[in-house]
């Protein structure tokens, strides 16, 4: 039987069930109405149908030789799916008469694609799918050591990166060999990595020449540190002080003076603000502070790269012949490569003064660009590489201009394809490269923008406040009460980003009463991270012009039922999150199976049209909705100017900080002293 879409795989993750689950009889139940039963065809038995049970890796044997056989709403419903009609021909005969003991997974036909994504900077996540259905088959994690050598400084070893991912290969294919999956069905790999972590290295070696200097430590990239019209430097959305490494800030000062005002040459090549964030001035600061990355440059030695370029170049090889390459969405994340012609940019290299001859080759997001040399993997190609942001783009298969996604994690990260067109914002967002899904095929933009503190917020009131013990609590304190009772939390707990970029702003709690308790506190930390969400979306509109019909969603919050019914209430559009959580790594395991020469992953329209989704529709009135968005904006306002240049924030905070008051303190200390020991007195 062939289903007509994709449905609930493993543990409730996206797959097209109807094709997995293969001949079954059935038996029809509650009289003359049409609904079926699922059974096992080998054993005659009926399934267990409630989820989670019947897809779970313990139950892989089953999946293999069942069928759903249901009514056209209940069943589909219950297992997610949908049903090209009732299976008529299935119901001609008796059933096969049953066989001993369970059918091995061995069975299992589908290719698989196994991809690599690095989770919250701190870990890599190696997952494999089957192509066919997008269930998720087996997953390694490794956590990553951070190194903190300076105040302000973050960095990684790539060799432990590198050794990571080794890892995570072994143990993904031990755990298909344990579910009895012949590892030789995996048909190719992808890379999906935090865009900005900056790796030099030596191609006779093949030895790191120093650290990766790393990006955010955060659940996704925020947006980097931009010069406000003012001339301060601030953090741009979705940033915190602690996620960046801000060793390059006084490179950044001196490059902006260099930049004529009436042309932004940097930001129009790029659609990026010259920040401490991207890559091109982390290598700066490399060439201008490391002899080794100096002297390797000097004799032709030293190859640079973003992560994806580090792993390529050493799983293909290495010094015995690595493929030293990008692609476009990592590229156009370090202000070197003109987003228009998709190409390196002269211009931008003299400007930082970066050789041209150490960047990689850009290639597009899904071809093959080498072959695994070693490892349990050896000879699968490795044809999909995806900065984290755009390979959930493309895990939420987000491929109509106006389709928009938002990861909620440390923060929000929220991104909208604008097709072919680059879209430059007047409020604060990236433009940026979103994917291009084959060597010939066309390019696609987007706009990105960040909101500062989404889950965070949750942490501190957990680990600050002590209202909750773990995070999961907050959904339980605010469905207690439903409403934050005119209580509105800002957690401008380091200024106020995008659209405002005011930084003498601070968080408020305000809207208090005598009958405000920890329940609706919570619940306005929830609706913060909502009405953050939606002045992001605002801007979005008003650059591009494309008002939303919904947002698809992913994240660890998104598990938060109350957050996201907020969520479609105070946007007024409904909300919209995959069953399957794992959209970062499945982006970049489609790019890879979809790659000419690989051709196991069809990305075409009507085989993606059908994913398994969950909906939050709007339960409140559109006027309701804008008078609770006024009442939030009133507070932000509430919130500016806390922090002046006076401010005891920013000053010594020593009682001595002032020299008169000091001497005089000091002085009379002594007078006194004296006085006493003249007069006599104990």
């Amino acid at each position: 039987m062939q289903g007509g879409g994709r449905g609930v795989g493993n543990a409730g993750r996206p797959g097209r069930s109807t094709q997995r689950l293969t001949s079954c009889c059935a038996q029809p139940t509650g009289g003359n109405k049409q609904f079926y039963t699922l059974r096992d065809s080998y054993r005659g038995e009926p399934l267990d149908t409630s989820g989670s049970a019947l897809f779970s890796p313990a139950r892989s044997a089953v999946c293999q030789r069942a069928v759903l056989l249901s009514a056209p709403s209940q069943a589909a419903g219950r297992l997610g799916c949908r049903l090209a009609g009732p299976p008529r021909d299935l119901l001609r005969g008796p059933p096969p008469p049953p066989r001993p003991g369970p059918a091995p997974v061995t069975s299992l036909r589908s290719p698989l694609v196994q991809a690599f994504d690095s989770f919250a900077f701190a870990d890599w996540l190696a997952q494999v799918f089957n192509s066919k259905t997008a269930e998720l088959l087996s997953h390694h994690q490794v956590e990553i050591k951070q190194e903190f050598p300076r105040e302000g400084w973050v960095e990684q070893d790539p060799k432990e990166i590198l050794h990571s991912v080794y890892e995570c290969i072994e143990k993904t294919c031990e755990k298909l060999g344990q579910l009895n999956i012949d590892i030789s069905n995996i048909k190719a790999i992808g890379v999906s990595n935090q865009r900005e972590t900056t790796v030099v290295w030596d191609k006779i070696t093949g030895e790191p020449l120093y650290n990766a200097v790393a990006a955010p430590v955060s659940p996704g990239p925020s947006v980097p540190v931009a010069v406000v019209p003012s001339g301060s430097s601030v953090p741009a959305a979705g940033t915190s002080s602690v996620w960046l490494d801000l060793r390059t800030q006084s490179t950044v000062e001196s490059l902006s003076k260099r930049i004529p005002g009436n042309n932004n040459f940097v930001k129009s090549k790029t659609g990026l603000p010259l920040s401490t964030y991207f890559s091109a001035v982390k290598l700066r600061w490399l060439l201008d502070n490391v002899r080794k990355v100096q002297k390797a440059v000097e004799e032709k030695r030293a190859l640079f790269g973003t992560i994806d370029s580090w792993l390529i170049w050493s799983l293909t090889g290495g010094v015995n012949g690595g493929v030293h390459c990008t692609d476009v969405t990592n590229a156009s994340r370090t202000m070197l490569f003109n987003i228009h012609s998709l190409e390196w940019d002269k211009q931008l290299c003299e400007f930082f003064g970066i050789p041209m001859e150490i960047l990689p080759n850009v290639r597009s997001s899904s071809e093959i660009y080498g072959l695994m040399k070693a490892g349990a993997l050896e000879g699968v190609p490795i044809s999909g590489c995806l900065g984290d942001q755009s390979a959930a783009l493309v895990g939420q298969m987000c491929f109509q201009i106006g389709q928009a996604k938002n990861t909620y994690g440390t923060g929000c990260f929220l991104l909208c394809n604008t097709g072919h067109k680059c879209v430059f914002s007047d409020h604060g967002l990236l433009t940026t490269v979103a994917y291009k899904l084959g060597r010939d095929k066309p390019v696609y933009y987007a706009l990105e923008g960040s909101v500062a503190i989404a889950g965070a917020v949750i942490r501190w009131l957990r680990d600050n406040l002590g209202i909750i013990k773990t995070s999961e609590e907050i959904e339980k304190l605010a469905k207690e009460v439903g409403t934050s009772y005119g209580c509105y939390f800002v957690p401008a707990f380091s200024g106020l980003y995008a659209p405002y970029w005011e930084p003498s702003a601070r968080g408020i709690i305000c809207g208090l009463t005598q009958f405000t308790n920890k329940c609706h506190i919570a619940f306005a930390a929830l609706e913060a991270v909502c009405f953050q969400t939606r002045e992001i979306l605002d801007a979005m509109n008003r650059d591009c012009g494309i008002p939303l019909s919904h947002l698809q969603v992913d994240g660890g919050m998104t598990s938060n039922k109350i957050l996201m019914q907020l969520q479609a209430d105070i946007l007024y559009i409904p909300v919209v999150k995959p069953s399957m959580p794992e959209t970062t790594a499945l982006g970049a395991a489609m790019a890879a199976g979809a790659a000419e020469g690989v051709g196991v992953w069809s990305l075409e329209p009507e085989d993606l049209s059908a994913v398994t989704m969950e909906r939050f529709e709007p339960q409140i009135n559109a006027e309701e909705s804008e008078i609770r968005y006024s009442t939030w904006k009133k507070a932000v306002m509430k919130s500016m100017g806390w922090v002046t240049t006076q401010s005891p924030e920013s000053g010594d905070p020593s009682i001595f900080c002032s020299l008169p008051l000091g001497f005089f303190i000091v002085s009379s200390m002594v007078m006194l002293i004296g006085a006493r020991y003249i007069s006599g007195i104990p």
